[in-house]
């Protein structure tokens, strides 16, 4: 009961940051509205098994990808105030303040990977998943939120493109989308 009362309050927070995003299908966020739901349910259902047999394997590597969730969101959120400077009236109407950058990114984390902070996100939803890998409600919840983000990506990446144009492009030809090398 608790669980589901905690689901019902982040997720009351979730539509009220995403509202403008929910009423334009067009836009990244309303697609990272779906993962964030669907990531909550999946952190949520496996909350009970988070410390249980710490030492196995699968644990282990739930712990790791959690850290790397912590370090690419830490380093992803600083770069885009630092070097993205958001500003007011910049980017879209259903853009969060955060991504309302004047400048491309193309530093730290974002030389190697164009989306650290949806990297950040996969890596914490398959955290979330190891701590009960053989569950089915954890496989689709995973599935889904790692579906919802790859749709997020693209459709920032269209937004990215008409914002900063050739530069965008050029960018997106000499980087990955989440993982350096593979995806």
């Amino acid at each position: 009961m608790v669980r589901i009362g905690i689901f019902l309050v982040v997720s009351a927070a979730i539509v009220i940051l995403s509202w403008r995003s929910l009423i334009d299908s067009r836009s990244h966020g309303f697609y990272r509205f779906f993962a964030f739901e669907f990531l909550i349910a999946l952190i949520l259902l496996n909350s009970p098994l988070w410390f249980e047999k710490p030492l196995l394997p699968r644990q282990l590597l739930s712990w790791l990808l959690g850290a790397i969730s912590i370090v690419l969101a830490a380093e992803g959120f600083r770069l885009l105030h630092v070097v993205g400077r958001p500003a007011p009236n910049v980017g879209n109407r259903t853009d969060l303040a955060f991504e309302r950058t004047t400048a491309l990114v193309t530093v730290g984390a974002y030389r190697f990977i164009r989306h650290p902070l949806y990297g950040s996100l996969l890596a914490l939803v398959w955290c979330a998943y190891l701590k009960a890998p053989t569950d089915l409600y954890s496989i689709v919840l995973a599935l889904g939120v790692t579906g919802f983000l790859v749709a997020t990506a693209q459709f920032e990446e269209r937004e990215n493109l008409i914002h900063f144009g050739p530069t965008y492009k050029a960018y997106m030809q000499r980087t990955w989308r989440f993982l350096p090398f593979l995806f």
